[in-house]
């Protein structure tokens, strides 16, 4: 049923955001390559979810999933640059965009729990800005670890949302 697994499709996301800053943060010639692969994420999850909820409901989330991405890339840029203040905005965006994420997967899945949804993404989106100014500050050794507890908060996101499905389709 599944090209590819809830959980690694979520694991990925987790690996091209980092790519995506490490290429940002040192100017690297990938950057084009590695944001267009970032970007294939939410096509992914779309793929994973229309059998489940529907085309409608899946080319929704790519939506907001899409969006969630390319203001997270705001949001990096504006940290890079050293514009402060700049990346308030962006960093409001962001949270807004995770509120609609988890009000949508709930509204398509009455397995999933809003609110729960919602600490696991806030928690994800600090961690990932965390990540971030580490990387720009150079302290290498502290991003290391912050990822680490990113992939370990991406794998219960993950483990969460398969879960949701299983029951979904068994209930």
């Amino acid at each position: 049923m599944f090209d590819e697994p809830a959980p690694a499709i979520v694991g990925t996301a987790v690996y091209w955001t980092r790519f995506f800053i490490i290429s940002t943060a040192a100017g690297l010639d990938d950057l084009k390559p590695v944001t267009g692969r970032l970007l294939q994420n939410p096509k992914d999850f779309a793929q994973l979810l229309a059998p489940i909820f529907g085309v409608k409901s899946a080319c929704q989330f790519q939506e907001v999933l899409t969006q969630h991405l390319l203001i997270a890339a705001d949001l990096v840029n504006a940290a890079k640059n050293g514009e402060t203040e700049k990346a308030n905005s962006p960093r409001k965006k962001w949270y807004q965009n995770s509120d609609e994420i988890a009000n949508f997967l709930t509204s398509i899945n009455p397995c999933w729990n809003e609110m729960k949804w919602r600490d696991m993404l806030y928690s994800h989106l600090e961690m990932t800005e965390k990540e971030a100014v580490l990387r720009l500050q150079g302290n290498y050794t502290g991003d290391i670890e912050m990822f680490n507890d990113i992939e370990e908060e991406a794998l219960k996101m993950a483990n969460y949302m398969f879960c949701g499905i299983i029951n979904r389709r068994f209930n």
